[in-house]
C-alpha cells in the first residue's frame, strides 16, 4: 500500500497565531467581538444592521447620532469584516498597548470615530451634495496608519523607490489610492478623512482630546480595573507595564516597532 503524501506545511505557525490572540488587550478584543456580533446579526433578514448603523448623510439627525460611532463596527459581508479585522488588529493592539485601555476606549468611542465622520458628512452634504453611505473599520485602519506614518517620518523622513526619495508620511495616501484602484466600491473620501485625522493626531494637534492621566489613574485605582479585568492595560505604563507587568524591551530588540501594513482593510461604499 502506498504511503499517503505528506500535507504541505502551513504558511503560518498556528501556535504563534494562538499565542498572539491570547495576548490581545481588552479593548482590542471587545472591538473584534462587536464586529463579529454585528456580522452575525446581519445574517438574519428581518432587520438590516447595515441600514441601521451605516454613516448615511441624509439619515443623520439628533435621533441618529449613534451612526457616528456604529459605522466602523458594521460590515457588508464576511470577507469585508475579515479583511478589516486582520488589518485593524495589529494597529489597534499597538495603540492600546501604548496608550492604555481607558484612553483607547475614550478616543475610539469618541473623537477618532466622530471626527472622520464629521468631515466626511460635511464634504458629502455641503460640497458634493451626495448621499453615499460608508461602513467598515478601515476608517480606523487608515487613521492609525496616518498616525504611525507621522511617527515614522520623524525618525525616518524618506524611503527609497528606485532613484526617488519619497516622504514616509505619504505612505497611507499611497495605500489609499492603490486600494481604491484595486478594490471596487470602497470609500476613497472616507479613507482620506481618516488619514487626515490620523495625521493631526500623530502631529499632536488632537492631544487636548486625550483624557487627563490624573483622572484615568483615579478611575483605575478606585475601581481596581487592573486587578479585576484580564488583559486590561493601565494608563501608567511606566508603573505597571503591559498587562500589569514590568515593561520589556523585547519588542524593540526583535524589531517589532515597524508599522504593521501586512493587510489593508476596506471601508465599504454603499449607494450610487
Amino acid at each position: 500500500m502506498a504511503t499517503p503524501a505528506a500535507l504541505p506545511p502551513l504558511p503560518f505557525n498556528p501556535s504563534r497565531v494562538r499565542s498572539y490572540l491570547v495576548r490581545l488587550p481588552l479593548f482590542t478584543r471587545l472591538v473584534l467581538l462587536v464586529i463579529l456580533a454585528f456580522w452575525l446579526l446581519e445574517l438574519q433578514t428581518m432587520w438590516s444592521v447595515v441600514q441601521w448603523g451605516a454613516l448615511i448623510p441624509d439619515e443623520i439627525n439628533l435621533g441618529t447620532m449613534y451612526r457616528l460611532n456604529t459605522y466602523p463596527l458594521i460590515h457588508t459581508g464576511f470577507f469585508h469584516a475579515l479583511l478589516n479585522a486582520l488589518a485593524l488588529t495589529p494597529l489597534l493592539e499597538r495603540f492600546e498597548a501604548e496608550h492604555g485601555t481607558l484612553t483607547s476606549i475614550a478616543l475610539f468611542v469618541g473623537p477618532l470615530s466622530t471626527f472622520p465622520a464629521g468631515i466626511y458628512l460635511l464634504i458629502e452634504k455641503v460640497i458634493l451634495h451626495s448621499n453615499t453611505s460608508v461602513v467598515g473599520s478601515s476608517i480606523w485602519v487608515f487613521l492609525l496608519l496616518g498616525s504611525e506614518a507621522i511617527r515614522t517620518y520623524k525618525s525616518n523622513p524618506h524611503f527609497s523607490l528606485g532613484p526617488y526619495k519619497i516622504p514616509t508620511w505619504t505612505s497611507p495616501l499611497f495605500a489609499c489610492v492603490v486600494l481604491s484602484i484595486l478594490v471596487s466600491n470602497v470609500s476613497f473620501l472616507g479613507h482620506l478623512c481618516a488619514i487626515l485625522i490620523g495625521y493631526l493626531f500623530g502631529l499632536g494637534y488632537l492631544k487636548f482630546l486625550v483624557p487627563p492621566e490624573k483622572i484615568l489613574r483615579w478611575i483605575e485605582g478606585k475601581l481596581n480595573l487592573l486587578g479585576r479585568l484580564p488583559h486590561y492595560i493601565s494608563v501608567d505604563q511606566k508603573t505597571f507595564g503591559r498587562y500589569g507587568v514590568l515593561p520589556s524591551s523585547n519588542n524593540a530588540a526583535n524589531g517589532n516597532n515597524g508599522t504593521p501594513m501586512s493587510f489593508l482593510g476596506t471601508n465599504q461604499r454603499l449607494g450610487a
